[in-house]
């Protein structure tokens, strides 16, 4: 690994990470993963190189990762750790039996996983497997997306990861069901760090639909560093679902990279809940013509919970279309980010692209900062964006109460109606209706809404 000079402010964070890879380097070796070892190496001389972001960096000017930076994490500790099947049982989607892989502290864990009776064509496995066995299924798509050179968390992700799930779908194959991720935190007496990675390869004409999902057993403070690379063949259809759901000690980086062929489909859909300091990066890449893209999500934080969100989508080819649907609602002492930016190169003529971010504060400390963009470079376009700040409207309430509807059940009914609109428009009905339930018990008198 090349020799990195490190200013004085940076160095202690990173140096420790240094010694992390110089050991995920000894383990790889004698694992049969030495193909991999120039890309981990690479990754980590950037990450030295840039260290983690601070504000004064443009892309992270609205949130302070020093708590990051300066906590001592260590790695999670292998074998993986013991978890009852119960304890699994509230992350479950009722009225839906989907494959489900399950990861505990990062590694995966075979005896909570359901994978049998996948259909043919599809292949779910543990990613440290795939890395050692079929170095072939994985060359042409693995760390070859994600942006190294500019995200030092992705990085460092690719430096430090050890497993995660690869999800391989065959040309033309369809999946009725979700397959179901399950990234489980189980905190110790110290700082514990992860860094799961997420391969997804549908081939052309395929559709599937993938629930990413970040939780915690127990408290205690972690580091979840999730970077998810997914790659859509031509005319393929692909639902992609983010819930995170971590204690509220929990550091939360989730990242999705996609890049996308011709006359394919992707959707993106989030929904953020839990953690003291979340960051959601969504970097969709319409590289074949006729691509389209779909990023709705919904975020919802209250006491001193910081929640970033970062988009970033890129229009290469012509007749491409994308949208983008962010909601918040932000109580206490909350803070929301919302950082949307639309690029459009020069030869994506005809693009068609929008962006809204919607935003509800519940209190008066309560904050968000909101900056969409636009960046253009072609001339035959069409492209909008926007943003709002605001509180529940005093008119409807009155107009609820003057029909007989209590104060606090107008409040509850109009604030779950504002998440709604995100809701809707997930497909997948089992799953839509589990989130519904998250969001009901979040919201302050939530449980009023199931009286009505």
């Amino acid at each position: 690994m090349a020799t990195i000079e490190l200013v004085d402010s940076k160095r202690e964070s990173v140096e420790r990470y240094l010694d992390q890879f110089a050991q995920v380097e000894t383990r790889a070796k004698s694992s049969g993963q030495e193909w991999l070892l120039p890309v981990r190496r690479e990754a980590m001389d950037r990450f030295a190189a840039l260290g983690f972001p601070t504000t004064h960096d443009e892309d992270w000017r609205f949130t302070n990762v020093g708590p990051v930076a300066q906590t001592l994490f260590r790695p999670a500790d292998a074998p993986v750790r013991q978890v009852d099947a119960g304890a699994l049982e509230p992350f479950a989607f009722a009225g839906l039996a989907a494959p489900r892989v399950v990861f505990v502290n990062g590694r995966y864990a075979p005896g909570l996983s359901a994978l049998a009776g996948l259909p043919r064509g599809v292949r779910v496995q543990s990613l440290a497997q795939a890395i050692t066995a079929d170095r072939a299924a994985l060359e042409g798509h693995l760390a070859r997306y994600a942006d190294i050179q500019r995200d030092s968390f992705s990085a460092l992700n690719t430096a430090l990861m050890e497993d995660g799930a690869f999800i391989q779908i065959s040309r033309g194959a369809v999946l009725v069901e979700p397959i179901h991720i399950l990234y489980v935190s189980v905190p110790g007496a110290e700082p514990m760090a992860t860094h799961p990675r997420t391969l997804i390869v549908a081939g052309e004409n395929s559709q599937a639909a993938v629930v990413e999902d970040y939780v915690s057993l127990g408290d205690g403070v972690a580091f979840s560093n999730g970077l998810t690379e997914m790659v859509a063949g031509d005319g393929s259809i692909l639902q992609h679902y983010l819930i995170e759901r971590e204690n509220p000690q929990a550091y939360t980086v989730c990242t999705l990279r996609s890049q996308q062929g011709r006359s394919s489909s992707v959707t993106s859909h989030t929904l953020l809940l839990g953690g003291a300091l979340v960051r959601r990066n969504i970097h969709p890449v319409l590289a074949g013509e006729g691509g389209e893209c779909l990023i709705n999500g919904l975020f919802m934080a209250k006491g001193r919970q910081h929640m970033d969100n970062y988009m970033r989508v890129e229009h290469l080819s012509p007749r491409c279309a994308s949208r983008q649907f962010y909601k918040g609602i932000l109580d206490d002492q909350a803070h929301g980010v919302f950082h949307g930016r639309i690029i459009v190169h020069k030869d994506a003529q005809k693009t068609d692209a929008k962006q809204t971010n919607m935003n509800l504060l519940l209190s008066e400390e309560a904050q968000i900062d909101t900056k969409p963009q636009l960046e253009i470079y072609a001339d035959d376009v069409k492209c909008t964006h926007g943003a709002t700040v605001g509180q529940i409207d005093d008119d409807a309430i009155f107009y609820l109460r003057a029909r007989g509807i209590p104060e606090a059940s107008a409040k509850a009914l109009l604030l779950f109606a504002f998440a709604g609109e995100m809701l809707q428009r997930m497909k997948v009905e089992p799953v839509r209706r589990h989130l519904e339930e998250l969001v009901r018990r979040w919201m302050p008198q939530g449980n009023l809404l199931e009286e009505m």
